[in-house]
């Protein structure tokens, strides 16, 4: 049974959460707070996907985020926000996190977006720069592998958030960019100037001139 951690300080929400993961057959770990979330996350190490609040009064969503992506931990993180605002969206896929949902939001909704990134976990992330191993998270390994199935190619923001995210995923085009804006950093050895990852502007990207 596949772990997910449930970090929310609202408890009505996060028995909300839990009792809609559990039905779907997976194991949820609480957490109310951002201290209580890496410290669970530190005896589970086996949790393979993290449901993170936003807006928590001690450590904030986006900064236990952080600190996963820091240990180089590649498990799934969607970020929970009650903010329909861009900037948190941008923050939080900037961090590290793959997804993201605003509140309120239908369990029908939430378990898709779960089932979802968990089909694309399982995968070895691992890539190389210059012969050394990169840690990739799922997505960005995912957008590697779809570039380089296709050399050359441009693909547009709607195909590739397709291919990538699914086509029942109901994010926005700026998911495609943020994402590609991460993986240059990881891959490029000058991203404002990428050999790799470039982009036909108005369209998309593609891999290579």
């Amino acid at each position: 049974m596949k772990k997910i951690l449930v970090m929310e300080d609202e408890t009505n929400i996060r028995s909300f959460v839990v009792i809609n993961l559990r039905r779907s057959g997976f194991e949820p770990i609480e957490a109310g707070s951002g201290e209580e979330a890496l410290e669970k996350l530190r005896v589970n190490p086996d949790i393979c996907l993290a449901l993170l609040d936003v807006m928590l009064p001690d450590i904030d969503g986006f900064e236990v985020c952080r600190r996963i992506r820091a240990s180089g931990s590649k498990m799934g993180i969607i970020m929970l926000t009650a903010k329909n605002q861009e900037i948190d969206k941008v923050t939080g896929l900037m961090t590290g996190a793959d997804d993201y949902v605003t509140k309120p939001f239908s369990p029908a909704e939430l378990t898709a977006r779960v089932d979802a990134l968990i089909r694309r976990l399982g995968i070895d992330e691992d890539d190389e720069k210059d012969g050394q191993r990169l840690k990739l998270t799922q997505i960005e390994y995912l957008l590697i592998k779809l570039f380089m199935e296709n050399p050359g190619k441009a693909m547009s923001r709607e195909d590739i958030l397709t291919a990538v995210w699914g086509s029942d995923f109901s994010g926005e085009l700026k998911t495609v960019d943020v994402n590609i804006r991460r993986l240059r950093i990881k891959i490029e050895n000058d991203p404002t100037e990428p050999e790799y990852l470039t982009t036909v502007w108005g369209y998309g990207y593609k891999w290579g001139y």
